[in-house]
């Protein structure tokens, strides 16, 4: 059992968010701090790392520059170090592919001995005033001891409950590519799903359709194929004066805002709409494919053919309200992400914080512990922060608050307004309830 020295804090997980906050901790004196993360080394969801895939922010919301435009760890020191710093250039586009910067993510990771892979957190106590953890490595337990934490354990795929139990025939999109080719040597593969990853898939397999010979559907109980808004009066939805507004706001009606602006964050890039249809028009110009495109069409039930290989899907047209069945080799679920809390936590339930809902009770600086000063948390609070939870240009403006709490000074500058908009009453409170607010 390895007894460890203790750490100011530790951080468990190590998605974008967590290994921001490490590159920018590291060149912290006096910070001690550690990153442990169960497997084996940084991947950022390589079941869509599909080649030509882009990135929805900018090279400029990398791990670090907006807290330290002159850290090592930018992505363009990435570039440089790389020797494609004149090709992104003369490239013009803002906007990384998705390959690239989980290339950036693993350089920047291979460069920091604060993160230790390969351990898994199978237990947190509180014990003489520090943060006790139990981390399996490999065959054998260590002990390390904090006196913060942070969660960054991230979000897991998240399936329709009536696709329980059918196998290889339900494939998340998390998967995608490791299935591909499975995939496509099926008669038939319906897509589900209204946001990016779902027109992603869609467009993959659609360019090979003609090679392969499967019908291909693609379902969504949308009314729409959304875009992605990404207006600039629209991004200032992500600014910290946002986030005061928001994070002030009753709970009930924080809950309903964020379930009427998912359009702002889970649409579909306008590029990528273009390019489907520029490539359904074409093929309809070479004699037609078997595919569909079916909007308010909600999936109620899945069900397989009794032995037989498939699928039946049950699906309601919305508007309509007519139920329908469609017949399909395999399914993939583009049906996004969800956040479960870490089994390790219960050791330590009694010093968190839940609100009414039995949710974590995030507070402004991004603490859910009782006392408010000692576990933070990365990605958890779109119900307590909105929009820039999940939204990679904001790391580093939440990683320089945490690194504020976590330190009790100000390492990085935080803003505190960069917004031209006023969300709130100007100099005034929230008024009390409308009819037009309930």
């Amino acid at each position: 059992m390895r007894q460890a020295a203790v750490h100011d804090f530790i951080a468990i997980g190590l998605g974008p968010f967590n290994l921001s906050l490490a590159c920018l901790a590291e060149p912290v004196d006096g910070l001690n701090g550690a990153f442990l993360e169960q497997r084996a080394g940084f991947d950022w969801h390589p079941g869509m790392l599909l080649d030509g895939a882009g990135m929805q922010t900018p090279f400029l919301a990398d791990l670090v520059s907006l807290a330290d435009p002159t850290s090592r760890f930018s992505f363009l020191n990435y570039l440089k170090q790389q020797g494609r710093l004149y090709p992104f250039y003369i490239r013009e586009n803002f906007f990384p592919l998705r390959a690239e910067f989980n290339d950036y993510c693993q350089w920047a990771a291979r460069q920091l001995p604060s993160i230790h892979f390969q351990r898994r957190v199978e237990r947190i106590d509180w014990q003489d005033g520090v943060y006790r953890l139990s981390v399996r490595h490999g065959g054998e337990m260590e002990t390390w001891l904090a006196h913060k934490l942070v969660l960054g354990t991230g979000t897991v795929p998240s399936l329709p409950a009536c696709c329980d139990g059918l196998g290889e025939r339900v494939i998340h999109s998390a998967d995608y590519l490791a299935n591909k080719l499975r995939l496509q040597m099926q008669p038939s593969i319906t897509v589900l799903g209204s946001g990016q990853s779902a027109a992603e898939i869609y467009f993959d397999l659609l360019q090979d359709i003609d090679r392969f010979g499967y019908r291909l559907d693609w379902i969504t109980r949308s009314p729409r194929f959304y875009p992605l808004e990404y207006t600039k009066l629209t991004l200032e939805m992500t600014s910290p004066e946002y986030i005061d507004y928001f994070h002030a706001l009753p709970t009930a009606r924080r809950d309903r805002l964020i379930e009427s602006q998912k359009g702002l964050y889970k649409g579909i890039n306008r590029t990528l709409i273009d390019q489907i249809f520029d490539l359904l028009y074409q093929k309809r110009l070479q004699g037609g494919c078997d595919t569909r495109l079916m909007t308010n069409t909600a999936l109620t039930a899945c069900r397989d053919h009794g032995g037989r290989a498939g699928l039946t899907l049950d699906l309601l047209q919305c508007e309509q309200q007519q139920a329908f069945s469609l017949d399909t080799a395999r399914l993939v679920a583009a049906t996004g992400y969800e956040y479960r809390q870490p089994a390790c936590l219960a050791g330590i339930e009694d010093r968190l914080r839940r609100d009414a809902q039995g949710r974590l009770d995030v507070t402004r600086d991004y603490a859910v512990d009782s006392a408010g000063r000692e576990i933070f948390v990365q990605n958890v609070g779109l119900y307590s922060h909105g929009l820039a939870t999940p939204d990679l240009g904001m790391a580093c403006y939440r990683n320089a608050c945490l690194l504020r709490a976590l330190t009790g000074r100000e390492i990085y500058p935080v803003e505190t307004r960069i917004a031209f908009q006023t969300f709130g009453v100007p100099d005034a409170r929230l008024p009390q309830d409308h009819a037009c607010l309930a």
